[in-house]
């Protein structure tokens, strides 16, 4: 019982390390359509892997919200996880407090 508790905190943390990481990809993302959104340009820069191609501006936002809607539903997803995980760590927990006992 103590391993499938560490198991599930080892879930959990690495659960709570990619929904940071997918909230700071979602806030780079809204500064960036904030950029675009102020800009008077026709068309701007993507960088693709180790090149710099241009796009018009109305085609770089449609990818930019596709992209921040998916990690949205990414987010989540992975809150489910993490409630469904922090449920069953307080119920091992219990469990094990009456083992000690």
């Amino acid at each position: 019982m103590v391993t499938q508790f560490q198991n599930y905190q080892q879930q959990l943390q690495t659960i709570l390390i990619q929904k940071e990481s997918l909230k700071l990809q979602n806030i780079e993302i809204e500064r960036a359509l904030e950029e675009l959104n102020s800009s008077k340009e026709k068309s701007a820069y993507k960088i693709t892997g180790a090149i710099m191609i241009s796009k018009p501006i109305e085609e770089l936002k449609k990818e930019l919200d596709e992209t921040k809607e998916n990690i949205e539903i990414r987010i989540k997803s992975l809150e489910k996880t993490e409630e469904k995980i922090s449920l069953k760590l307080k119920e091992i927990q219990t469990k094990l407090k009456e083992v000690i006992k």
